[in-house]
């Protein structure tokens, strides 16, 4: 079982997106001796392979000389782990000195981009859609993997089209994220999508997907229906995370995700007391997350969905009620939409359209038949 350190250079961030919830002016920098720590607490904190993903804010605020260290004290500190790397980075900072240094280790980056440069600015601020391409160019041009998570947004979803041909015509991978609102501040909130809306682009780009198959990836779609079809979770919204997703935050301290780093009442523990797991299931934090579990187990155990959703985002859950479990990830609505699909899709495939199953000397598909999910669901399991 693979577990996952979620590594928070710095809150801070030089761009100021519109939806954004996740950045702080002024935020500290992490020092090399908290990455020192962050082995010393892994040494004996659990035998399975670890994934460490630097995020943030900016995580390249930190700069080259911060990578030129930490990744070798992480990669040889916690080889027993057999360590892996990613990096999630808007790109303005990115030089080939940082690139060189990254490409050493291979790591993967993820970045973000809405669409057009006209529609993104309009959300993420002017100017951002050239920052991030020319820091995708040095990324490129120093052999590193780039894909953009790109947020549909309640104004952005009117222009799906647009913004799945552009990744469509540009060659790059679509992974995609709908825009949240914060437990930190409603600023966000006039931005949030809302989960019908989700639901509806999520099948409207499975239908695209499955269209363009040959010429485009779209990692969401490929997770989910890998979630039906060996009915449990691929990534981290749909599986129980609370035991296998830690946040380390600029001072040390540790939470139970990114998304809480900075809110005190979701500390854990700290990297520099080396805490156990059983210390950790000691604190407040831990508490509330398995409120969480078990609020799924009740309350969703006749969902023919919950073994591979699990309620969704905890985080998610927490935001409507101010923190408390009163709820699932209110985007549910949307879930059970795309799942009900991709197993609608399923059962076609198998068991024929409306009108062939009894005759299966007939050739051509009903009219009303949506494209087969078969292929996709190969491709994706092969993967």
């Amino acid at each position: 079982m693979v577990f996952h350190v979620m590594l928070i250079p710095t809150l801070g961030c030089p761009s100021n997106c519109s939806y954004c919830w996740s950045s702080e002016e002024n935020s500290p920098v992490m020092s090399i001796e908290t990455i020192k720590e962050v082995v010393a607490w892994l040494k004996d904190f659990r035998d399975d392979q670890v994934t460490f993903t630097f995020h943030g804010g900016e995580p390249l605020l930190a700069g080259a000389d911060f990578y030129r260290e930490a990744l070798p004290l992480l990669a040889d500190g916690a080889s027993h782990l057999q360590p892996a790397f990613a990096l999630q980075t808007n790109l303005w900072k990115m030089t080939p000195e940082l690139a060189q240094i990254l490409a050493e280790y291979d790591i993967p980056i993820g970045s973000s981009l809405d669409g057009p440069k006209e529609l993104n600015d309009r959300q993420r601020g002017i100017g951002y859609y050239d920052k991030t391409m020319q820091g995708y160019k040095i990324a490129r041009e120093n052999g590193l993997d780039v894909r953009f998570i790109c947020t549909f947004t309640a104004q952005s979803v009117k222009f799906k089209e647009d913004i799945f041909n552009f990744f469509l015509e540009n060659g790059l991978t679509l992974k995609l994220h709908p825009a949240l609102p914060s437990l930190r501040a409603e600023s966000s909130d006039d931005w949030v999508l809302d989960s019908k809306e989700y639901g509806e682009l999520l099948i409207f780009l499975l239908d695209k997907y499955l269209e363009n198959m040959d010429d485009i990836e779209v990692m969401n779609i490929d997770h989910l229906c890998k979630c039906v079809f060996t009915r449990r979770g691929t990534v981290c919204t749909y599986v129980d995370c609370m035991d296998s997703t830690f946040a380390v935050g600029p001072d040390g301290s540790i939470y139970p995700c990114y998304r809480f780093v900075g809110m005190p009442e979701y500390v854990m523990g700290s990297v520099y007391d080396h805490p156990t797991m059983e210390d950790l299931a000691k604190s407040d934090a831990w508490a509330r997350m398995h409120k969480f579990k078990d609020y799924v187990d009740q309350e969703c155990k006749e969902c023919p969905h919950i073994s591979y959703c699990r309620g969704g985002c905890p985080y998610n859950a927490m935001v409507p009620s101010n923190g408390e479990i009163e709820g699932v990830d209110p985007h549910c609505t949307a879930y059970k939409m795309i799942f009900e699909e991709i197993t609608n899709r399923i059962n076609q495939n198998f068991m024929g359209a409306p009108g062939m199953a009894m005759n299966p000397f007939q050739s051509e598909p009903a009219k009303d038949t949506k494209p087969g999910i078969m292929p996709l669901i190969f491709r994706t399991m092969s993967k």
